[in-house]
């Protein structure tokens, strides 16, 4: 587990990328961003990040609200580029926890689907029949208890790109 450091109320453990002056070891390939933020009850924190990424606010226990929305647990939060904050706030009278990823967004339309990211409706259902076939592209899976996961049934209807975030305040 990365060393964790303060700032402000909040715990901050940086694992990937760099936070609030912490840098983690872990070398990445592009530009990301990794930190669990530990905020105690009724503690609010405010994080300088970089304006060029697109970040998202992972909850995972606690009463927590990322930019003034509730999160519940297991919800992801977005924030579109062009902000250069995210403010959290535990709402709650237990610790909350979090995760907070970043990076810059791809320059492309995607298509996200499960666990699977591709350009095309095509990709992703080629992707979820090599999956289901435990192709060696996807490695093994390790420490899951049970059998592997299967991957849930594509939609009836054909699977469209996400449009790229404009950053708040472009036209």
């Amino acid at each position: 587990m990365p060393p964790a450091h303060t700032t402000g109320d909040a715990t901050v453990r940086v694992f990937l990328g760099e936070l609030a002056g912490d840098r983690s070891p872990v070398a990445t390939f592009t530009p990301l961003l990794g930190a669990q933020i530990d905020l105690p009850p009724h503690a609010t924190v405010a994080l300088d990040v970089d304006p060029s990424f697109e970040h998202g606010v992972l909850l995972d226990q606690g009463d927590l609200r990322a930019g003034g929305d509730a999160l519940g647990i297991g919800d992801l939060w977005y924030q579109s580029p062009g902000c250069d904050r995210v403010e959290l706030t535990n709402r709650g009278d237990t610790p909350a926890r979090a995760l907070l990823l970043g990076g810059p967004p791809f320059g492309e339309e995607l298509v996200m689907w499960w666990n699977f990211v591709g350009r095309t409706h095509d990709e992703i259902e080629a992707f979820r029949a090599q999956w289901q076939d435990q192709d060696e592209r996807f490695g093994e899976v390790a420490g899951y208890p049970g059998t592997r996961l299967p991957a849930p049934p594509l939609p009836n209807g054909r699977l469209r790109p996400r449009r790229n975030p404009t950053p708040r305040g472009a036209p």
